[in-house]
């Protein structure tokens, strides 16, 4: 019997590194990774937003998962869970590396490109 996942990122080890890791970093750093996750909005359909804009307001501050108690996050990670998964895995990959290299600021540059 296949193994089953608790969370929906468990799945792909990359995107798990990724979250796992973004939940360790100081809050300016969570920050950056959120606004360069916003930014791929562009690649979920609208009535996907919406829905996304309205679990943020019913679980903000109120969610057991470690992005809960921040709006922006959760509606990054919210975005994040509903994005393709070639999206998800090249956002994963991107924050994997500005937090290796801690240099956070390299998503704003990426998100203009």
């Amino acid at each position: 019997m296949p193994e089953k996942f608790r969370r929906w990122y468990d799945n792909d080890p990359i995107l798990k590194e990724a979250l796992e890791l973004l939940k360790l970093q100081p809050e300016d750093k969570k920050t950056a990774a959120a606004d360069f996750i916003i930014s791929l909005q562009e690649q979920v359909a609208q009535d996907v937003i919406e829905r996304i804009y309205g679990l943020t307001k019913e679980f903000s501050k109120n969610g057991n998962r470690w992005y809960d108690t921040d709006p922006v996050m959760l509606r990054a990670i919210e975005l994040l869970r509903e994005a393709p998964a070639k999206t998800q895995r090249i956002a994963a990959l991107k924050l994997l590396l500005a937090m290796e290299n801690n240099d956070m600021s390299s998503l704003e540059q990426e998100e203009n490109e």
